[in-house]
């Protein structure tokens, strides 16, 4: 019986190949980008997976017919009927065993090591996915226009709405003006409608996400608050997730993380933490077991009906 399992974990920024075997060795890693197919089409999106997939396993030295399972978590899976079965034949063609679903199930096989509670994704976009006795939920990730509250998208876009405000006066000016006029080669502050509504994609937005920590690293108070307000819309999205999958009220439950977002430290873990006091009572914030590309990793195996042991999981880094 093969023991090889490869993980998927796809993402608005980048696309991450693992493979793993039984005893918790990483026989090979691979990075790519975006999977986000609104972004870069089906087509390119089945290249970018051939491709990684051929390359994580010559990395390792094994073939397709090897694998146990693959199992690949993409974003928007789930979020238009009409494409599932596309979604669901992605795979079929280049690995003998395999399923597709979101990427926020990576998130919590990594982050909770497969155990039941809650994992919030804040990446280029933002969901949260729990499982509970049985019972799996997810929560927001309803995209960019009029979602994806806590994520780099949503941060860059009020970090973006705060620096109009301090360049055109409603606004005192902080740290963060400087620092967008920077990031954006600004001429003038007006600049900036010209180079977002030029085209810029949404993972390169995102990238402007970072510049919200950098100022409140300054001392900027405006940009301090953003993250605030990331910490309570993620908050919102654990206790979404908790009445989704019938928690009794006040019971203890895991609730861990995945993402850029959480890069700034404190910054958004602090107001995370006080935020499902108020709205999870129970909740307890469990810094991540893995990362997202091993959680794809570890629930290939888990569909291959040869979950890892815990000693397997002590070795696995």
């Amino acid at each position: 019986m093969s023991s090889m399992f490869l993980g998927i974990d796809g993402g608005g920024t980048k696309t991450a190949f693992v493979l793993i075997d039984a005893g918790g060795r990483v026989a090979a890693r691979h990075e790519a980008t975006t999977s986000y197919y609104l972004e870069i089409g089906f087509d390119a999106l089945r290249t970018l997976l051939r491709g990684g997939v051929q390359t994580t396993l010559q990395q390792a030295g094994v073939r397709a017919a090897d694998l146990a399972h693959t199992f690949a978590g993409l974003p928007a899976h789930g979020e238009d009927s009409a494409l599932l079965s596309r979604f669901d034949a992605l795979l079929t063609d280049i690995v003998p065993r395999s399923t597709v679903g979101n990427d926020m199930v990576c998130s919590w096989a990594g982050s909770l090591a497969g155990a039941d509670g809650i994992s919030l994704v804040a990446g280029t976009g933002s969901i949260a996915y729990g499982e509970w006795q049985g019972r799996g939920a997810r929560c927001g990730g309803w995209g960019e226009i009029f979602g994806d509250e806590g994520s780099a998208h949503w941060l860059a876009r009020e970090a973006l709405a705060l620096f109009s405000r301090m360049a055109d006066g409603r606004a005192e000016p902080g740290p963060l003006l400087a620092l967008v006029r920077e990031h954006f080669g600004l001429t003038q502050d007006l600049d900036l409608c010209a180079a977002i509504n030029g085209g810029a994609q949404r993972s390169e937005l995102a990238q402007a996400a970072r510049l919200v920590t950098t100022a409140a690293n300054a001392g900027d108070v405006q940009a301090r608050q953003l993250l605030v307000r990331a910490g309570d819309e993620l908050a919102l999205l654990a206790a979404g997730t908790a009445r989704n999958l019938a928690v009794p009220a006040g019971a203890a439950v895991d609730v861990s993380y995945s993402g850029g977002v959480f890069a700034a430290g404190d910054l958004v873990l602090g107001p995370l933490r006080a935020a499902l006091a108020r709205h999870l009572p129970g909740a307890q914030l469990k810094r991540p077991h893995f990362g997202p590309e091993l959680g794809a990793a570890l629930y290939a195996a888990r569909l291959a009906g040869q979950p890892l042991s815990a000693q397997a999981l002590s070795l696995l880094s």
